[in-house]
């Protein structure tokens, strides 16, 4: 799994330098490259890899809460986790405003239910174990975070911890960590951050980015989740009509969204993300508003791909801006107040977006003012979007299974 997740890592930044190569040839390019990418992966997707579209940690989710064989092969078989690759790597080479997290989580689920199967844990309970481990060991080697990994499968995909899990679970995380040090080295994913909040008025950060990564964290996860009424209802039934063509409408939103930005929207925005940590961006001061509206498009179009990247770009122009009112303050840490505050307003997962904030920049010393803003957004969010979205998702999914096996043990 370890080596999996950092092929695939370093394949993406192949696919996504490979567009940045194509866009230097003239600005017409995106015009052309991105709906064109968007409308052919909504093709692709349309039958037997269905289950590739989206982040894939709720194919993950639902394939750990509902033990069927069928179901969970249709999630997470083989040609499931290599469409989910191939595909999530043609979308950043096209542009599209997508992270490579979710689908390694995906991937890593269905990689080690297959090896399980194969080694005779086809029991519905042992299977489960696998899939939780393997989503675990994903996230842990996509961004180098062990402790994150962990976390996530108890907070996020198992919502409580079982003894008999914590080996097998363990276990899968290791080794992709060890693979994953072996390859790359001990590495934080945004470099090491010198980031520090003293005690005082910078401490209406924690408050100001909670409370505002909280809600636009919670707006785009409601945004995202299928609905039947209103405008997401209306988008769901252009969607359902005539969906090459509206993903590729997605496409051009994109492009043109991107017009405005110095640095584009495309791809994950890991390079934009470190800048502003780092303090010599050139994103301007709408990035993260822009950002937020890239991922929205990108997330519409119902391509593979996902989304804790792009969250944490959008996050980090939120702290970016909410830092040039603390003038005091150190920058960094409003800028990774914002990046957790953000996630964990998308997620409503906190302590994953503590975690994984610390492990990606080294700074275990913001982890008192980075739990206090990942409550405050988990608290926000929730009035926005009551359901957290990747539960929300893949109940979606388990819903739709069933009402499947209704109509054919009535036809």
């Amino acid at each position: 799994m370890g080596l999996a997740a950092v092929l695939f890592a370093k394949s993406a930044d192949r696919a996504f330098g490979l567009f940045r190569s194509m866009v230097r040839h003239g600005g017409w390019v995106p015009f052309l490259l991105t709906p064109a990418t968007f409308a052919l992966l909504s093709g692709l997707t349309e039958g037997a890899l269905r289950a590739t579209r989206g982040s894939g940690i709720p194919q993950a989710m639902a394939a750990l809460a509902v033990e069927d064989e069928g179901f969970r092969q249709r999630l997470l078989s083989l040609k499931v986790a290599v469409g989910k690759l191939v595909l999530t790597l043609v979308a950043l080479a096209g542009g599209a405003s997508v992270g490579r997290e979710g689908p390694t989580v995906h991937v890593g689920a269905g990689l080690l239910y297959s090896i399980g199967r194969r080694f005779g844990f086809d029991e519905p309970a042992a299977a489960g174990r696998f899939i939780l481990a393997g989503s675990a060991a994903g996230l842990a080697a996509a961004f180098n975070t062990p402790l994150a990994g962990v976390v996530f499968a108890i907070e996020e995909m198992a919502g409580a911890f079982e003894h008999r899990m914590s080996g097998t679970l363990l276990t899968a995380v290791i080794l992709a960590g060890i693979v994953s040090l072996g390859w790359v080295g001990n590495y934080a994913y945004f470099g090491t951050v010198a980031a520090y909040l003293p005690l005082g008025r910078a401490w209406l950060a924690v408050l100001l980015t909670g409370v505002a990564g909280g809600a636009a964290g919670g707006l785009f996860a409601r945004l995202i989740l299928p609905s039947a009424m209103g405008f997401r209802g209306y988008l769901r039934s252009l969607r359902s009509r005539q969906p090459v063509v509206f993903a590729a409408a997605c496409g051009l939103v994109l492009v043109l969204l991107s017009q405005s930005s110095t640095d584009g929207l495309y791809g994950t925005g890991y390079d934009q993300a470190r800048a502003i940590l780092e303090g010599h961006a050139s994103t301007g001061p709408w990035f993260g508003g822009l950002k937020f509206l890239g991922n929205l498009v990108s997330s519409w179009a119902g391509i593979p791909g996902g989304i804790f990247s792009p969250a944490l770009a959008v996050g980090a122009g939120l702290g970016g801006d909410i830092a040039q009112w603390f003038p005091a303050a150190d920058m960094p840490a409003v800028v990774l107040l914002g990046m957790a505050a953000y996630l964990a307003g998308v997620t409503q997962a906190p302590l994953t977006a503590v975690v994984i904030s610390m492990e990606l920049t080294a700074t275990h010393q913001m982890a008192v003012p980075l739990m206090g803003a990942c409550l405050l957004a988990r608290a926000t969010s929730a009035l926005f979007c009551p359901s957290p979205v990747y539960k929300a998702l893949a109940r979606e999914l388990v819903l739709t299974h069933e009402a499947s096996k209704v109509r054919a043990s009535n036809g």
